[in-house]
């Protein structure tokens, strides 16, 4: 594994705040994304009383080369899961929520009612949060995408993740055309702000990104996360690049020339980095 460059490392924060994020997720038997795919801005955030939920377990049922997140057969749907997440974003004193999940190909729906469930329980119990959901494709669903719209969350997200050139490489059960339909789907079927985010350092050209941004803008996304690649461990994809600070600056301004107004780009961005901060 290669060393990181110093501006992709973060020093360890614990306090207070720290701990009681952890607390309240333990207690609600919750799991996040910030812990299962060990992201570099967990401490930041808990500090900042938030966490990225991870709903409907913390395995996958597929094996994207560059997750952190297991592979293996999932256990059944919590039913209480839902309504432990609201609490605990109650808890938190949350405005703004983020719901992931892992991949759950092994249900016909791909998960798109829990989703649903989830965001039912959160405007029930606090109802001026403004709630941000990441999906997976769910195959690109008709019904299981209707599902989300009906549910109404104020941000719906879907990370493309890596340029098309890559895709079968990193996401070798994922596809990138279903991926922008699921966008172009929610974008021209409801009022809901879209998403979507990408990594950088797996071996991409310039002009592979230009092409992604491009496609990603055709099909209505508002928003837009490119972060640095970072190896989780000897058995993911290796880093074929660390873009300097400089190259990062490059990106920010393609993006405003493709088009895009909200975007957060950086070394350490990841999807639902600062999320609320996007928007605002």
């Amino acid at each position: 594994m290669r060393r990181l460059p110093d501006y992709l490392k973060r020093p360890i924060i614990d306090t207070e705040k720290t701990k009681t994020v952890r607390k309240i997720l333990k207690t609600r038997c919750l799991n996040t994304v910030c812990e299962n795919a060990r992201c570099p801005n967990k401490n930041e955030c808990y500090q900042k009383n938030t966490a990225t939920f991870l709903i409907m377990g913390n395995v996958c049922t597929r094996n994207c080369r560059y997750c952190n997140i297991s592979t293996a057969r999932p256990l059944p749907l919590d039913s209480k899961e839902p309504l432990h997440v609201a609490q605990a974003i109650k808890d938190l004193g949350l405005k703004w929520a983020v719901i992931t999940s892992v991949t759950r190909d092994d249900l016909q729906d791909g998960g798109a009612w829990h989703f649903a469930e989830c965001i039912e329980q959160i405007r029930s119990l606090t109802p001026d949060v403004k709630i941000e959901i990441l999906t997976p494709d769910f195959k690109g669903n008709i019904e299981s995408l209707n599902a989300i719209i009906d549910s109404k969350p104020d941000v719906f997200n879907h990370n493309i993740e890596t340029v098309k050139e890559l895709f079968k490489t990193a996401r070798p059960q994922g596809d990138y055309d279903t991926s922008l339909r699921v966008l172009k789907y929610v974008k021209d079927n409801s009022d809901i702000i879209t998403k979507s985010g990408l990594m950088v350092g797996l071996g991409e050209s310039f002009s592979d990104i230009k092409k992604t941004l491009e496609d990603l803008k055709s099909v209505g996304c508002d928003v837009l996360t490119i972060g640095q690649y970072i190896q989780p461990s000897k058995e993911h994809l290796e880093v074929a690049k660390f873009y300097s600070l400089e190259e990062f600056e490059d990106l920010k301004t393609l993006a405003k020339e493709i088009g895009f107004k909200n975007f957060q780009i950086g070394p350490l961005v990841r999807s639902s980095y600062r999320a609320a901060e996007i928007l605002d």
